[in-house]
């Protein structure tokens, strides 16, 4: 990937941020969330390096995603939850929510040192200096709001000089208010009070009058440490999240949401199911696949492999280290230093674990002086990276510290840049749409102020995006100058079965690597010239998108890559001997299948139900003696009693055509 994604672009980045986006298909309601940004002034931004030492379990939820309208069916009832960017009193009532939260804990904790407190999505939170909080002081906190809120006080905007500033909260000894004073560039100083009795620093917006705010839509969610500013350096703060709505009925619906985010959530999935784990003994972020999860990886990776073959891609296998040199050339020592780690002297020379997987690519494709008539040139790679994390900020298999690529990359001419993204757009589609995302969100980001490259390739380049997205028939959004400063991009969402948006799928120009590298190619003039060079993902990270699935299908995976296929349950250990006939029949005809005995046989069925195991062959006397299998499929019911080869020939089935039985 290219430097400036360093600097820019979430891409190839397995992990997440703030909570965000929450996009709601449940069976009871219907309703509606969105993203929003929150502003920077007087430092109460919503940072990607905030970090929680102690997250609170809240539900998986995607990051830098916008929704801008969710579909929900509902018999008897329709809840639409707005969002902060479409309805502007939603946001004043969270910001004003987080105030009076921190009004109501400075009245309970006299000692408490108020830092930032800024709205985020579906709510808001506030930092404070103070000893550590239980789930009972949020209890105490959220009564001490109540009565704030029904005491009706009124929200007052008010103007003082720097100095003013500065002796005010000199004198009420706030320390942290006084480092967001100095980073304040702009004057007048705004401050907000609510009555007479609290003020903060704030550039608003906010509700007239505390009384505005509906006390049964608020509710305290969690508490968490975080390091001010995000510096595991600076003081350990205490975090409290809150949810925040226009009335009682949008928090039933937002609470229900969070509770069916919650059973999925696949960190708790991923140990029920023994797919995947984190071993404190081999360090934080690091993911071990159980064999079960490794099936999955492993049908995803033959998938991803095959696809990419029949599409005209060469694929790679590069080093996981390189020499410290490598990284200098490409830039990532001087802008993503932050996020290597350290490098190792071996032989007087030093060597770096990669971040990423580009540069290795180029060294790839400079192996030899390419011809004008070579390109397009695609090679592709699923390439393990390392990326150093805050041991507070991992989150399962959504943030970690070594996860794998889809990493490819693409060298082409100028005029073969439209044909090439519309042909990783199909290819997108083709991968996506076999893991069962249908839906996506798509931006389209043009030139920043701050960019290399000429103004004529930029256009060209943007051009050539503009019209692969148009042909193919995708609603896209633009977002002017949100591009790389190395080139424009295409970013696309999926859009999960809790109607998540999740960032996997992108596509960037770069006119930043070729140039540093100097990579060229021979014209049909025997002239040296640079070539185009294309970023690309379809997944992003095996570790994330592999989370992403099991929140997707709550671990209840389809049977085509479901880890196993079938279980084989004796009635009683007199069928295991023909039971273990049916296992090596299975299994010689490519199916994933084990036996299970020991139990009864209902609890055997419960088992296996547990484990989401997709077909159940049962076998008693009968079975045995007409060599046959009762089968019971978890999404379709009892099937039936069949012949051994026309259970395997209706799963070889199912699995070509991805099926259920």
């Amino acid at each position: 990937m290219a430097t400036a994604s360093l600097l820019s672009s979430s891409l190839f980045i397995s992990k997440p941020r703030s909570p965000s986006s929450l996009f709601f298909h449940l069976p009871v309601k219907q309703f509606v969330s969105s993203s929003a940004q929150f502003r920077q002034r007087y430092g109460a931004v919503v940072s990607a390096t905030s970090v929680a030492t102690e997250p609170a379990e809240t539900p998986s939820v995607p990051q830098n995603g916008k929704v801008e309208q969710a579909q929900m069916t509902s018999e008897t009832e329709k809840v639409v939850l707005p969002t902060n960017e479409s309805n502007e009193q939603l946001l004043r009532i969270r910001h004003t929510c987080a105030h009076v939260m921190a009004m109501a804990v400075q009245k309970l904790y006299p000692d408490a040192k108020v830092t930032i407190g800024p709205w985020i999505e579906n709510g808001f939170y506030y930092d404070f200096d103070m000893e550590p909080l239980t789930d009972k002081d949020l209890k105490r906190i959220k009564k001490e709001m109540d009565r704030i809120i029904g005491r009706n006080l009124p929200l007052v905007r008010e103007e003082v000089s720097r100095d003013e500033a500065k002796s005010r909260i000199m004198a009420i000894k706030e320390p942290y208010k006084m480092e967001i004073l100095e980073s304040i560039r702009e004057d007048p100083i705004t401050i907000y009070h609510i009555g007479e009795e609290w003020w903060d620093l704030c550039a608003g917006p906010h509700v007239e009058t505390t009384g505005k705010i509906n006390k049964t839509a608020v509710e305290l969610e969690s508490v968490a440490g975080a390091y001010w500013r995000g510096d595991e350096k600076k003081p350990m703060l205490q975090r409290i999240y809150g949810t925040a709505w226009e009335n009682e009925e949008q928090l039933k619906a937002y609470l229900h949401f969070k509770e069916e985010a919650k059973r999925r959530d696949h960190r708790r999935l991923g140990q029920d199911l023994d797919l995947f784990s984190i071993q404190d003994e081999a360090g934080g972020g690091l993911v071990f696949w159980h064999p079960k999860g490794s099936i999955v990886r492993h049908i995803i990776e033959d998938f991803w492999k095959k696809s990419h073959i029949e599409h005209g891609y060469d694929l790679l296998y590069t080093p996981h280290v390189a020499k410290a040199d490598l990284w200098k050339i490409s830039g990532h020592l001087d802008f993503y230093r932050e996020n290597m780690y350290d490098q190792m002297n071996i032989e007087d020379e030093l060597y770096q674990l990669r971040p990423m997987n580009c540069p290795y690519h180029i060294l790839v494709y400079q192996r030899k002086l390419q011809s004008y008539r070579d390109f397009p040139i695609r090679v592709a790679e699923l390439g393990t990276v390392y990326r150093y994390e805050l041991s507070g900020s991992l989150h399962g298999l959504f943030r970690v510290r070594g996860f794998t690529q889809d990493d490819a990359h693409i060298f082409c001419l100028d005029d073969q840049i439209k044909d090439e993204i519309r042909a990783v757009l199909d290819l997108t589609e083709e991968i996506l749409l076999q893991f069962g995302f249908n839906k996506y969100e798509v931006n389209l980001s043009t030139k920043p102020e701050k960019a290399v490259g000429g103004d004529d390739i930029w256009e060209k380049a943007t051009s050539a995006l503009r019209d692969a997205l148009d042909d193919k028939g995708w609603d896209y959004q633009i977002d002017e100058g949100g591009g790389a400063f190395y080139g424009p991009k295409i970013d696309l969402k999926i859009e999960d079965a809790l109607g998540r948006k999740w960032q996997c799928s992108t596509i960037q120009v770069d006119f930043n690597l070729p140039q540093r590298f100097d990579i060229v190619y021979v014209d049909s003039n025997s002239e040296k010239k640079r070539p185009i060079m294309i970023h690309r993902a379809v997944l992003g990270s095996l570790e994330r998108f592999f989370g992403v699935l099991i929140e997707h299908y709550a671990g209840d995976f389809p049977l085509w890559f479901s880890p196993i296929q079938a279980r084989v349950l004796p009635v009683t250990d007199t069928q295991l001997e023909y039971c273990n006939e049916v296992i090596k029949k299975l299994k010689t005809n490519g199916i994933r299948a084990e036996i299970c005995h020991g139990e009864r046989l209902p609890k055997l069925i419960r088992n296996a139900e547990k484990q989401k195991i997709p077909l159940m062959a049962v076998v008693g006397a009968k079975e045995v003696d007409a060599q046959t299998v009762t089968v019971r499929s978890r999404f379709g019911g009892e099937i039936g009693t069949m012949k051994v080869d026309d259970f395997i020939s209706r799963i070889k089935s199912a699995t070509e055509n991805r099926t259920t039985m």
